[in-house]
């Protein structure tokens, strides 16, 4: 099955880092199932609104500067063949598996906020530190 970004989760993809970007279309390209990108790019506003919240455990979120995305997966989830927005852990499992696959076919390095002990966060990729100063 093959599956295509809405123009929304295209838009929410302006100002990520051009590395990030090719592994979202990769990991797309490739995924079991459908998902959409729900953030890129975010506003030192958002950020403190996130983090105010709880929603965000620093003021330093990679989504600052366009090395970080949250991907949400949609499912069928009474079968009748609609697609819904899911926050149930094991859907973020098929985009683990497209997203790390992606990212080693195109020789980029990812980071997943699911793999997380201290602040688990499902939907979040980002480019390391390390590598993305």
């Amino acid at each position: 099955m093959s599956f295509q970004f809405s123009a929304r989760s295209l838009e929410r993809l302006k100002g990520v880092h051009p590395d990030l970007v090719k592994v979202v279309h990769a990991a797309l390209a490739i995924s079991k199932s459908d998902f959409i990108v729900v953030e890129g790019l975010r506003t030192l506003a958002k950020q403190r609104e996130y983090f105010q919240a709880g929603k965000s455990k620093t003021m330093r979120s990679r989504h600052l500067t366009g090395h970080a995305v949250d991907l949400a997966p949609l499912v069928d989830t009474d079968g009748d063949g609609d697609l819904e927005l899911s926050w149930e852990r094991s859907h973020f499992y098929p985009i683990s598996d497209a997203m790390f696959a992606a990212a080693a076919s195109l020789g980029v390095t990812v980071e997943w906020g699911g793999d997380w002990s201290s602040f688990v966060d499902m939907p979040h990729w980002q480019l390391p530190w390390s590598k993305y100063p």
